[in-house]
């Protein structure tokens, strides 16, 4: 095995036994698992974080399958190249060879005329298509194909994952066994991985040949990996995982009000080429998110944004998120919206399917006007400030207050009108 061949190449699983993590796929009986061992699988899209595995799980399937195996990166390619690869796979049947397994790694990132160029193929069965994509296929992946694959999630690795490729690593990788090798302490190791495997062995590899030896041996402690890792981030970062703490830093830039740190971080992913949509998208999660209810224009603004930059793409629409950028880091914050949802889901998991109050139940047949759906509701456009005192919640939990208004102006004048309305019921 080539030693210039990066750990995460060498390390690379070659069948499900070796695999780590996923369990939910590719565990014993799994849903993933028993398609593969039947030897028919459907098209489908991984969809998960970086380093987990979706590439790997491809290239296990195509040799576990005895498929041909075709692999595309939708950075570097275009619809010249999927025609050219289907026609490939239509020889191959021709000499009734096996069905191919087209991979596309990053998916998302196909226009709508590369997408269309896969449903005839996919739906013909003369490829079977694995799509890997670390964005939501809802919005990514056309409907027409979309509606041709099953979606897999995957999920970020645990910590005894993590664990386990460490050292499945430092046991059978003959380049990292020629000397001792010895982790005393994992915390920053795991903490800098982000449940990435590629990540996690990339920072295992820099410590390899960045750290002093003495007497052939080398010993990692927390203080080592933060220090070399600050010290070589390109050289552990070299196959983009820095994409996410750059979003990651740009989005608590803007959460903290500093429209400068937000700028810059925007100007970083800028000049890495990130995708627009992928900046504008975590902006309207962070108007809906942190700054919610204190300034509901935001969430306007930004999904505004998002449909500008899909509209208009690089170069111009640096411009459309900076303003965007500028607006939300300006504005007042409050996370009251996403507490109160978080706070409401707990309470149902906790209190499980209360009943609807009769009052408020909708009433379409007589036998349900006769058993007292709807009785005694009261329209509040009747009544004066077009508002009247209503119980809206199930009996059991009557009186619940899941949305505490924060303080900011707006809010502030949410309370005040909450306290009016609901002065004997809600203790606001």
């Amino acid at each position: 095995m080539a030693v210039n061949q990066p750990l995460a190449d060498r390390l690379r699983p070659k069948d499900l036994d070796e695999f780590v993590g996923q369990e939910h796929l590719v565990g014993k009986k799994s849903i993933l698992r028993t398609s593969i061992e039947s030897g028919n699988i459907p098209s489908f899209i991984l969809w998960g974080p970086p380093g987990v595995g979706k590439t790997t799980l491809a290239r296990i399937i195509a040799h576990r399958l005895s498929r041909p195996f075709y692999s595309l990166s939708a950075v570097n390619s275009g619809v010249k190249d999927v025609r050219e690869t289907i026609e490939k796979a239509k020889k191959q049947q021709f000499f009734n060879q096996p069905n191919p397994i087209l991979f596309i790694d990053e998916i998302h990132r196909f226009s709508k005329s590369q997408q269309d160029s896969l449903l005839g193929s996919v739906e013909q069965g003369i490829v079977t298509l694995i799509g890997a994509t670390t964005e939501n296929p809802s919005f990514e992946v056309i409907s027409p194909l979309l509606s041709r694959c099953q979606i897999y999630v995957l999920k970020p690795l645990e910590k005894d994952d993590l664990l386990k490729i460490i050292h499945k690593a430092l046991k059978s990788d003959t380049e990292l066994r020629k000397i001792n090798f010895e982790i005393k302490e994992y915390e920053a190791i795991l903490r800098y991985s982000g449940g990435d495997a590629r990540k996690l062995l990339n920072i295992i590899e820099l410590l390899f040949y960045s750290s002093a030896r003495k007497n052939n041996k080398i010993v990692i402690t927390n203080d080592t990996v933060v220090a070399k890792v600050q010290e070589n981030l390109a050289m552990y970062d070299k196959n983009g995982e820095q994409h996410y703490d750059i979003i990651s830093a740009f989005i608590k830039s803007v959460r903290g009000s500093d429209p400068n740190a937000a700028v810059y971080w925007l100007a970083r992913m800028v000049e890495g080429g990130e995708d627009p949509k992928f900046i504008a998208r975590r902006l309207v999660i962070l108007a809906a998110e942190d700054i919610g209810m204190a300034n509901p224009n935001a969430l306007m603004l930004a999904t505004s944004c998002f449909e500008a930059v899909h509209m208009i793409g690089w170069p111009e629409s640096r411009i459309i998120l900076s303003e965007t950028a500028i607006y939300l880091a300006t504005s007042p914050k409050s996370n009251s919206a996403y507490l109160a949802i978080d706070q409401g889901q707990k309470l149902v998991r906790d209190t499980g399917d209360l009943p609807v109050p009769l009052n408020i139940r909708n009433a379409p047949t007589q036998l349900m006007k006769d058993l007292g759906y709807g009785k005694d509701y009261k329209y509040a456009h009747q009544y004066k400030n077009n508002f009247i005192t209503e119980d809206f919640l199930p009996e059991k939990i009557k009186n619940t207050i899941l949305y505490h208004p924060q303080e900011n102006q707006r809010e502030k004048e949410i309370r005040d009108r909450l306290e009016r309305l609901w002065k004997d019921r809600y203790r606001y």
